[in-house]
């Protein structure tokens, strides 16, 4: 059974401001593990960062491209702008990118470094195209996140340009998929940057990984 998200929650925590706060290019430059982490991960033109913007409601917080392969280190975006909150993480696209392989295979290496060796991270949200699904390119990262035990859930992008009953197909179709891998999360999210659907579950979903209370939130929490 699907949770209930709390939206209020959600709607809460990305009112505070989020600022950028690194680019990261080798492992020796990741800031401190000293705060909780959530990541988005998904191909290359998946929509990352048009999401990425539409949660915190920043037009321009990450930068938004029709090139694939765009986003060619890991960039670690701070929620709120201060004290002590937690990183919002945009990996780089995994699959096809505009890019010599040699530098590819570099930010997939870093990408599967950071996946592997980050005690603070809660969760990753791997983005997929709503209106493909799973495809090849996905499968060494679900792999990779069952084998390290790395929370994931799926969220769609791109949902206002797929029919509702094409929804519904690829939405049981890759419920049925992710049975077979234990680590990922079982509510699987549909969203559109463009028109906003699914944004506010995704908060929600965010805010239940979040100590919400040592940001100064009174209200109830939701489930995790």
């Amino acid at each position: 059974m699907a949770e209930t998200p709390n939206l209020a929650a959600g709607e809460w925590l990305f009112a505070r401001p989020a600022a950028f706060e690194r680019g990261v290019k080798k492992v020796e430059d990741f800031p401190p593990a000293d705060r909780l982490e959530v990541a988005l991960c998904g191909r290359s033109n998946v929509g990352k960062s048009s999401l990425l913007n539409a949660i915190t409601g920043r037009r321009a917080l990450a930068r938004v491209s029709h090139t694939p392969g765009r986003t060619r280190e890991i960039n670690f975006f701070r929620l709120p702008d201060e004290g002590m909150g937690f990183y919002l993480v945009d990996l780089p696209g995994y699959g096809y990118a505009e890019a010599p392989k040699s530098k590819i295979a570099g930010w997939n290496a870093l990408m599967k470094q950071y996946l592997r060796g980050r005690a603070t991270l809660r969760r990753v949200f791997l983005l997929i195209d709503g209106r493909h699904g799973l495809k090849s390119a996905d499968e060494p990262f679900l792999a990779a996140f069952d084998a390290s035990a790395v929370s994931y859930q799926l969220v769609f992008t791109k949902a206002d340009k797929v029919a509702a009953a094409e929804m519904a197909e690829r939405r049981a179709e890759t419920e049925e998929a992710l049975r077979a891998h234990p680590a990922a999360h079982p509510d699987l999210l549909a969203t559109s940057s463009v028109t906003g659907e699914g944004i506010p579950e995704l908060r929600a979903a965010i805010a239940g990984l979040i100590d919400l209370a040592a940001l100064g939130y009174k209200g109830p929490r939701g489930p995790a």
